[in-house]
């Protein structure tokens, strides 16, 4: 693995760290390596490790197996109040007895630093974080996103190598977290800290992220850039997890190229780009995004070189630009969701109106099924072992 800056360690270096409990094994021999100054996310459903990751980085529990390193230096043995790294919680952990500067200068108080200095440090930072001023008032003035830049504050100070972020957006409303997505990410440029933010949240992980882990059952599926996860899906779960995906289960007809004939259920034909080798007669699955299918009232509107089909609308889902419509497809009975047009062409489609729509078989993309003797790609085999700025 390269770092990220030359001649230097990478900020975080994990090599084959294991964790099991009680038999289950939690992480599974994971080794990743995370760019100086980058914003790096872990994303995965419940259950799937991502917290006790967090946890065995910030030294809260310890690994049964392999090494974690900050800043070059091995973290085996070393103490959480040791390590160079400071944690941003969900619920944020507060003082509310204190005032806002004393929860930001807490931790150099505890360093010892002389008072005339911890005032100075506070303010520079509360200023930094938009919130110049405000030493004196108390925790329960603040709203929610202030809230969230005093602890943030409070961890910055203290200049940790890393700081842990632990799913700190999902206390707050859906509006505020849209907004504090994008504070985030200005705050994190404006220090150039490394940030190591784990989420179920797939648009937080995409808008906030460098480079992003997707993982599941304790390892990462893929490890790369948000475009590389939604472009280019390198196993069927990054491709079903990461943003919206029509899925659809089927046998590899032929292989012409790196494009597969699909025989669906009911009948349906389609066309889809091959993750990794396929055989001919194999049981796959293939994903079609929203956003990439075409749609029309009269099929001869559609690209005459890509495949059509016809579907009945079954739900129109408004959602502004992010507005899509269920259809029922009219040989198969499989449903489609597909994304409406923001230019409000369909602003007048009904249920029950028969439609046509197709999509460039290029844009879409499937994957042998487990158990079906299908190869999973290379790089998916291997997304345990990746470099962070490598993707």
């Amino acid at each position: 693995m390269n770092s990220a800056v030359s001649g230097a360690a990478p900020d975080l270096e994990a090599r084959e760290v294991t964790k099991r409990f009680a038999g289950h094994v939690a992480v599974s021999e994971l080794s990743f390596s995370v760019q100086r100054g980058s914003f790096f996310s872990i994303l995965g459903p419940s259950g799937c490790g991502k917290t006790t990751l967090l946890r065995l980085i910030a030294g809260f529990i310890a690994a049964v197996g392999g090494e974690i390193r900050i800043g070059g230096a091995t973290m085996n043995g070393v103490p959480p109040n040791r390590r160079p790294v400071n944690m941003v919680f969900q619920h944020l952990a507060l003082f509310p007895m204190m005032s806002v500067g004393e929860n930001v200068g807490y931790g150099l108080a505890r360093r010892g630093i002389a008072k005339p200095e911890i005032a100075r440090r506070v303010g520079e930072m509360l200023e930094r974080v938009s919130l110049p001023g405000a030493q004196e008032k108390r925790v329960d003035q603040l709203s929610g996103g202030q809230k969230q830049r005093v602890a943030i504050a409070r961890s910055l100070v203290l200049e940790p190598t890393l700081l842990l972020l632990d799913e700190p957006l999902g206390a707050l409303d859906l509006k505020l977290r849209e907004h504090m997505k994008i504070e985030l990410k200005q705050l994190q440029a404006a220090f150039g800290t490394t940030f190591v933010y784990i989420t179920h949240d797939q648009s937080e992980a995409l808008v906030l992220s460098d480079h992003v882990a997707v993982m599941n059952a304790g390892r990462f599926e893929q490890l790369g850039t948000p475009q590389q996860l939604y472009y280019e899906p390198q196993t069927p779960f990054v491709a079903g997890f990461v943003g919206a995906n029509n899925r659809i289960a089927g046998q590899a007809v032929s292989i012409a190229g790196d494009t597969v004939e699909v025989r669906a259920a009911g009948g349906l034909v389609l066309h889809a780009r091959c993750a990794g080798h396929i055989a001919p007669g194999a049981a796959i699955e293939a994903f079609v995004r929203p956003e990439v299918a075409s749609l029309a009232r009269d099929a001869a509107e559609l690209p005459a070189d890509q495949p059509r089909y016809a579907g009945c609308v079954e739900s129109l889902l408004f959602d502004g630009a992010n507005s899509a419509v269920l259809l029922r497809e009219a040989v198969s009975n499989i449903e489609f969701r597909i994304a409406l047009p923001q230019t409000g062409r369909f602003a007048d489609l009904r249920v029950g109106e028969t439609v046509a729509f197709g999509f460039d078989p290029q844009r879409a993309v499937c994957f042998g099924s487990a158990g079906s003797g299908a190869l999973a790609p290379a790089a998916a085999r291997t997304a345990q072992v990746a470099s962070a700025h490598g993707g």
